[in-house]
């Protein structure tokens, strides 16, 4: 397995994409032109940036709800 990335943009593809593929497929895609052979530690460190994680924050309110109801005059 080879870790290649876009060095020209495509109609998929943004510059700087990165990708895993087979040794062949990488070597084809190479010699296009418009991917370049990328280190694993890059590949892995645009992957660990890129994943989105959401932190959820909850505020808890312990105030009861009081019922307003209208004075009655007798």
């Amino acid at each position: 397995m080879k870790c290649i990335k876009t060095i020209r943009a495509t109609k998929e593809r943004e510059i700087g994409e990165y990708i895993k593929t087979t040794d062949t497929d990488a070597e084809i895609k190479v010699k296009s032109g418009y991917w370049g052979y990328a280190p694993k530690s890059e590949y892995k460190e645009y992957f660990g940036k890129t994943k989105k994680t959401e932190q959820v924050n909850e505020e808890v309110n312990d105030e009861v709800p009081t019922k307003r109801g209208k004075n009655k005059k007798g």
